[in-house]
């Protein structure tokens, strides 16, 4: 009898995962899709803060101001897309499968 929604704070998501199991399979998947492709540009944007973080951490010019800002929005970013990832995987598991996605093409 373990009825912890509201004491650790899972009501929201709670009524999030039970918004998307009423929605239709065509709007889940839709959503899913869309969520994909936020997450993969997010994945891009945040790996190319992590890189410029690790190459002023390393160099000896970089000032701490610099390398500390970087520290933060990389932090920042992670933070996000932890909840934007929770997001998906519950509208994954209302969906019961993974969309196939094809890859973004940069012309």
């Amino acid at each position: 009898m373990n009825n912890a929604g509201s004491a650790d704070g899972n009501d929201e998501a709670e009524h999030k995962e039970s918004q998307f199991t009423l929605m239709q399979k065509s709007e889940l998947e839709a959503l899913a899709i869309a969520a994909i492709k936020v997450h993969r540009r997010l994945i891009d944007a945040d790996e190319a803060v992590y890189e410029e973080w690790t190459r002023a951490s390393s160099d000896p010019t970089a000032s701490s101001a610099v390398v500390e800002n970087l520290q933060r929005e990389y932090t920042a970013r992670q933070q996000n897309s932890e909840a934007q990832q929770e997001e998906l995987s519950e509208i994954i598991d209302a969906l019961g499968y993974v969309p196939d996605v094809a890859p973004d093409v940069d012309d």
